[in-house]
Parts: structure tokens; C-alpha cells; sequence
């Protein structure tokens, strides 16, 4: 019963995703036919990291992962109007502490920007245009990181559809903008009018939410509670996590930083080709991430470690299932896929041979990445943000040491194939301190559902490597690879009976 819950609460979360992630591609595509891959989009993606990295620190990331396991405890043994105060609190410190952090990196920008990607140096003008980017997107963390807050509410309250489709809103004010008010502007100041509509997206993301917690019926209000026992415990769990759950923006940046040694181009194609691999991971397997942790959370708060280990072995066998065939087709087709959506414009062959080769390797890590949340997110439902801390400072060592070491002989691949590496390694000892914890994963069940996907992904990679050279047509070939490999895949796991098939059926069905 309560794998058949999570299976809901992904199926909502995955739906909502797919809409998001559409709108998303579609914005990245007139993106990169207005931008390309050069000075004015690496610039905007160098800049667009920064308070991103705050985002993910006090929004989705290491703020969800102290917040949910305590709000979920306050819904289980405290009454609604404490549960209430405690809401409130958190808002107004999260809030106050949001307008500070805008407003020092608004003054701190020029020093911040340098010191992230110094290989702009070489480019005065580059990174001029970097640093006031920076600047103007600084206040864009203040609304999306309470929107992110609204999404660990409501994700607790089982909410799931609206939370994910609200990222949305970054999209439409982007499409609007590129295409009503960009051609009215010149060419220089475009970027910048790009990086103010960003702003008004994050504005947006918030206020679609807040219908549905009123709806609800909670509320957010300023109420100043620095005492207040529950503010006290997130900030004492969020501590540690600020660098656990959020090694992956940190390895983000480091990729960042090589990338801008390597002239222009790699930060657009890294930020490209991320894109790309985000989608499957985002459908399946942030999906089932997002939805474990209130349902592991819930275990923990009601001491049923036999539902919890339930909930995580059945969220890590879905995830390898449906990832492993994506992370091989993407790599198999990836240089077609990436010609068809960004090949326009200012986008030119280059910079999909370049993006192409850094999503091959980034693709590779795609099991991986999820599951390392899931693993994670079963620590953060014991309130423990301390060992996945412990993995993340190793992961984050050794992925900066492949980034040096991979980088120059490699180029961007090097950098993706350094984070694919070093995410396998965090899921390992993840895997290995959670047994110490609560006992046998059942790993076995795992292993063997993931030997039949790997036979599945082969199939379904040949089936789309053959169906892609049917016609020299992109608009033709590509979306017929892509069908004739999901039916490849299904069929292959029909025949081999994978369990994991009719989840995906219960999945999409709803």
C-alpha cells in the first residue's frame, strides 16, 4: 500500500515535470538561437549560477532536507495551530535572512563573480558583462527560494502537481520576454533585459503556488521567532546539509570555474547538455526523490523502519529502471537530439559537437544522481545531515581532482565524465553507511532488476542507433528513434518480466 502512495505522489510530481521541462526546452531553444553558445550566453549562465547556488542552498536543497523531516514531525504530534506558528517562524527568518543575502550580493557581486570564474579575466568585457548579470539576478533568490520553501509544504501535505509545474513560470516570463520585448532593445543590453525577466519568473513561481497552501487551508504570515524550538532545529540540521545535499551546485561550480580556462563555449555547452540530461532525471528520477522523503519522513516519525527500507528499496530499483535505458539512449543519440532542439541561430555545428560531448558524459551518471538523493534523503527522514555531509566533502575531493586531471585531455567531457564519476562514488559509501544504520537494503532485489534494465538499455540502445538513420531529416528521425526505443524497452522488459514495468504503467496511467 504504501509503495502504491509513493507511486501516486511520483506520478503527479513526474506529470507536473514533464510540462515544466517542455516549456523549459522550449525557452532554452529561442535561448540559444538569440544567444548561441558565446560571450553573452556563457556570461549569463556564469552569472545565472551564483544565486543559484543560494537556491539550492535555501530553497529545494539543504533547506528541504532539514525543513520537511521537522514540519512532517510537527504534523504527526502537534496540533494545527502550533504547527501553524511554526510555519510563520520559519517564513520570517527565511525571509529576512533572503533580503541580506540579495543585498550583499548585489554589493559583493563584482568580488563574487571574479572569484567564480576567474578564466573570464583574460576577457575584460566578458566579464564586465558576467558581473552585472550577477548583479541584476541577485534578488531573484528572494522569491524562488520561498517558492522552493511553499514546495516543501506542500510536497509534505502531499501536494505534488502544482509544486511541480510551478517552475514554469521561469519559462514563460523568459519565452515572453525573447519574444515580445527583446527585439525592441539593442543587442547589448538584450542579455540583460534576459536576466531581469529571470526575476519576474522567480516572482511567478511563488505566487502559483500559494493558492494551493491556502486552499489547504494554511497560511504564511510575519511573525518574528527567533526562539521558536522548531526554527532551531532546522537551522541545526540545515548546517551540515548546506554542504551535503548541495555538493551537486558545488560541483556545478567547479565545473564552472575549469570550464572558463577552456575559452568560449564550455560553460554554455556544460549548462546545454545539464539541461538535456536533467529532463529523464527530473521526470523519474526527482520524481520518486521528491515524494521519499515525506514518505521516509513519515516512516521515521512513526518508527516503522520496515516501510522506510520498503520505500527506499522500491524508489531505487524504479529510478535504475527507467534511468539506465535514458542515460544509454541519450548517449547513443545525444549529438541528433541536441542539433534538432539548439542547432538554430547563432547555434552552430561546433556547439553541438561541443554540448554533445559533455552530455555523453553526464548521461553516464544518470542512475547515479538519483540515487544519491534517495540515499540521502533516507538519513535527513532520521534528521542526520551529518554523514551524508561526511560523503559529500569526499565527493566533492575527489570531483575536483578528476575536473584537474580530466580537463585538459578531455576538454568539457572531462568535467561531466569527472561529476558522473565522482556521483557513483557518493552513492557507495551512501549505500554502505546506511546499512551500518538500519541494517540490509535487500541490494540483491536491486542488483538483479538492474541487470535486466542493462540488458533492456543495450536493446533499446541499437533500436535507436538503427531507427535514427532512416532519414537525414532531424524532424523525422529523431522523434521515430526515440518512439521505436521506448517500445523496444518496453517490450524487452515485458519479455525479460521486469516488476519495475508496471510501475511505469501505474505511473503514466495516472
Amino acid at each position: 500500500m504504501e509503495n502504491k502512495t509513493l507511486a501516486k505522489h511520483a506520478s503527479r510530481t513526474a506529470f507536473g515535470t514533464i510540462c515544466s521541462r517542455i516549456l523549459g526546452y522550449i525557452r532554452d531553444m529561442f535561448v540559444a538561437n538569440l544567444f548561441g553558445v558565446g560571450m553573452f550566453a556563457d556570461a549569463f549562465y556564469a552569472a545565472f549560477r551564483i544565486p543559484n547556488l543560494f537556491r539550492r542552498m535555501f530553497g529545494e536543497g539543504s533547506f528541504s532536507a532539514a525543513f520537511i523531516p521537522v514540519f512532517s514531525q510537527y504534523l504527526h504530534t502537534k496540533n494545527k495551530d502550533e504547527t501553524q506558528n511554526f510555519l510563520n517562524a520559519i517564513f520570517t527568518v527565511l525571509f529576512i535572512i533572503l533580503v541580506v543575502i540579495s543585498v550583499l550580493g548585489i554589493f559583493f557581486s563584482p568580488a563574487l563573480t571574479k572569484m567564480m570564474v576567474w578564466g573570464f579575466s583574460d576577457n575584460p568585457e566578458k566579464m564586465q558583462i558576467t558581473i552585472a548579470l550577477t548583479r541584476l539576478m541577485f534578488p531573484f533568490i528572494v522569491f524562488i527560494c520561498l517558492a522552493a520553501f511553499l514546495l516543501a509544504i506542500l510536497n509534505t501535505l502531499h501536494s505534488f502537481f502544482i509544486p511541480a509545474l510551478a517552475p514554469l513560470s521561469l519559462s514563460v516570463s523568459e519565452i515572453f520576454y525573447i519574444l515580445a520585448i527583446a527585439p525592441l532593445i539593442s543587442p547589448g543590453n538584450q542579455i540583460k533585459g534576459l536576466a531581469l525577466s529571470v526575476i519576474f519568473g522567480g516572482t511567478l513561481h511563488f505566487f502559483v503556488q500559494y493558492p494551493k497552501l491556502k486552499n489547504l487551508g494554511w497560511h504564511l504570515k510575519f511573525k518574528i521567532n527567533l526562539k521558536h524550538p522548531g526554527v532551531k532545529r532546522v537551522a541545526l540540521l540545515m548546517v551540515p546539509s548546506l554542504v551535503g545535499l548541495s555538493v551537486d551546485q558545488i560541483n556545478a561550480f567547479v565545473d564552472n570555474i575549469c570550464a572558463s580556462f577552456l575559452g568560449n563555449g564550455p560553460v554554455s555547452a556544460l549548462y546545454y547538455s545539464n539541461r538535456l540530461m536533467q529532463m529523464p532525471l527530473a521526470v523519474f528520477g526527482l520524481a520518486f526523490a521528491t515524494a521519499s522523503l515525506p514518505a521516509m519522513s513519515k516512516a521515521c516519525a512513526e518508527k516503522d523502519i520496515v516501510t522506510l527500507k520498503n520505500s527506499l528499496n522500491y524508489s531505487i530499483r524504479f529510478i535504475i529502471f527507467t534511468l539506465m535505458p535514458a542515460a544509454v539512449g541519450l548517449m547513443t543519440i545525444g549529438l541528433p537530439i541536441v542539433k534538432l532542439l539548439f542547432e538554430h541561430g547563432k547555434f552552430d555545428a561546433l556547439g553541438s559537437i561541443m554540448t554533445n560531448k559533455a552530455l555523453f558524459f553526464y548521461s553516464f551518471g544518470l542512475p547515479a544522481y538519483a540515487a544519491a538523493k534517495i540515499f540521502a534523503n533516507a538519513f535527513y527522514s532520521f534528521q542526520d545531515t551529518k554523514t551524508p555531509v561526511k560523503t559529500a566533502i569526499w565527493t566533492m575531493i575527489l570531483h575536483v581532482f578528476l575536473c584537474i586531471v580530466l580537463m585538459r585531455p578531455m576538454g568539457v567531457g572531462g568535467l561531466a565524465f569527472a561529476t558522473a564519476l565522482s556521483s557513483y562514488f557518493n552513492v557507495i559509501v551512501l549505500a554502505i553507511c546506511l546499512k551500518k544504520r538500519i541494517g540490509s537494503l535487500d541490494l540483491k532485489q536491486v542488483t538483479f532488476s538492474s541487470f535486466k534494465s542493462l540488458i533492456a538499455s543495450i536493446i533499446t540502445a541499437a533500436v535507436a542507433l538503427n531507427a535514427c538513420k532512416i532519414s537525414d531529416n532531424l524532424f523525422i528521425c529523431v522523434p521515430v528513434a526515440i518512439f521505436c526505443a521506448i517500445l523496444a524497452f518496453i517490450a524487452s522488459s515485458y519479455i525479460l518480466k521486469s516488476e519495475e514495468l508496471k510501475t511505469v504503467k501505474s505511473v503514466f496511467s495516472r
